[in-house]
């Protein structure tokens, strides 16, 4: 069998893992050295460290947009698709994809937020936490196509929502819950005990100091745990497989309990199961999901600056 990996990746395959290589060289140095020397060397291997965990995150952001760029063009993304998405644009995906995002996040925010705030502030330590805190651990390892199944017995058959928008995201949610959990409990811990302490102190209730006090001190945390596992979401394949998602459906949904089309399985369809599919189109639509999926992570980021300024 011939090898077609692209010559940029083996290249970049071998700088990473030279790169790996002088770190643990360094690590090894490093306890021969003096304190100052170690100090800077410490510094030095840090920040090579961030670069090696960045530098495969830009060559995948960089070598998508090399392949995908050309295909990107007002009608791309405005059109509807046609002759099995080898023609026309793609934009039933993208609205299916921001739809499917959005009632992700209506739905495991507050619910995960809420449970957050629950098991920290409010539950006792006991064997009952314990354990629904270690099926929370358990549930961010379950695999997707679990929770499309899932998705697909309770919300698809036994709600009688069927193979719709609903359907999906709420099965996302589902999915998303266990990272938004933990990131909230983890956000809420990390606010100091002092102001809890301060304002029981003058006064107030435990909710109002969990409301005006805890939470907006935790949000930025709470933010950045919701963006994670909203992205995740939005690049899932298989839950949505099995609970509404469909390949080509020209037109954009008219209600929640429509079926829709998504970036994600529309890429796993084009780039799979349709025969010569330009490779233009296919690198496009990756683009594409690329795209919406930093845009949300951007928009979000800047949520959270804007957070801490007025905090």
């Amino acid at each position: 069998m011939v090898d077609k990996t692209p010559v940029a990746v083996q290249i970049a395959f071998l700088v990473y893992l030279l790169a790996s290589i002088v770190i643990i060289l360094l690590a090894v140095i490093k306890a021969k050295m003096t304190r100052k020397i170690s100090e800077r060397t410490a510094f030095a291997f840090l920040g090579f460290a961030t670069f090696l965990t960045v530098l495969p995150v830009l060559f995948i952001i960089a070598y998508t947009i090399i392949k995908g760029g050309g295909a990107i063009s007002w009608d791309f993304i405005t059109q509807f698709p046609s002759q099995a998405g080898k023609a026309g644009g793609i934009l039933p995906a993208i609205v299916g994809t921001l739809y499917l995002m959005l009632g992700t996040l209506v739905v495991a925010l507050p619910v995960g937020v809420l449970a957050g705030i629950y098991l920290t502030e409010y539950a006792r330590n006991n064997w009952l936490t314990r354990l629904i805190n270690l099926a929370i651990v358990n549930l961010s390892g379950v695999p997707s196509i679990v929770f499309g199944l899932f998705g697909l017995s309770v919300f698809a058959l036994f709600f009688h929502f069927g193979l719709s928008l609903l359907a999906a995201s709420l099965t996302l949610a589902a999915q998303a819950l266990a990272m938004v959990i933990t990131t909230s409990r983890e956000a809420i811990l990390a606010v100091p005990r002092e102001y809890r302490e301060g304002s029981l102190a003058i006064g107030a209730t435990k909710w109002q100091t969990v409301r005006h006090i805890v939470l907006p001190q935790a949000f930025p945390g709470i933010i950045t745990g919701a963006v994670l596992a909203i992205s995740r979401a939005a690049g899932e394949t298989a839950p949505i497989l099995v609970v509404g998602a469909a390949f080509l459906i020209p037109r954009l949904p008219q209600s929640p309990f429509d079926q829709f089309m998504a970036l994600p399985y529309h890429l796993y369809t084009v780039s799979a199961h349709v025969p010569n599919m330009p490779k233009d189109t296919i690198w496009g639509v990756a683009l594409m999901l690329l795209i919406v999926v930093l845009s949300f992570d951007i928009l979000a980021a800047v949520i959270r600056i804007k957070t801490r300024q007025r905090r």
